[in-house]
C-alpha cells in the first residue's frame, strides 16, 4: 500500500491536493495481518470498520467516481 501512496504524491499529486489517503477493503477482519502489514510503516494509518452510511454524506463528486458496495462485493466475489 505504501509503494502505490509513495507513487501518486510523486506523480499525481498536485501541490494544492491534501496527502494521500488509502482505503483498504478486506472481506474479513485478520488482526495479525494487519498487524505485520503496518508495522514499521512511517505514514498514518487509519483502520476502521466501513459503514455504508459514509455515502449518504460524501460530496455528489465524490459518490459518482466511487464504486457502489455491490460492484465492490462482486469483485471480491469475483476474484476468488
Amino acid at each position: 500500500m505504501n509503494l502505490y501512496l509513495s507513487a501518486v504524491d510523486d506523480l499525481m499529486r498536485h501541490h494544492d491536493d491534501k496527502p494521500t489517503i488509502s482505503l483498504l477493503l478486506c472481506r474479513k477482519k485478520n488482526r495479525v495481518v494487519v498487524e505485520y502489514a503496518l508495522r514499521d510503516l512511517k505514514k498514518p494509518v487509519g483502520v476502521a470498520h466501513w459503514e455504508t452510511r459514509i455515502i449518504k454524506s460524501l460530496p455528489k463528486e465524490l459518490k459518482d467516481s466511487l464504486p457502489t458496495v455491490e460492484q465492490i462485493e462482486r469483485e471480491l466475489r469475483d476474484g476468488e
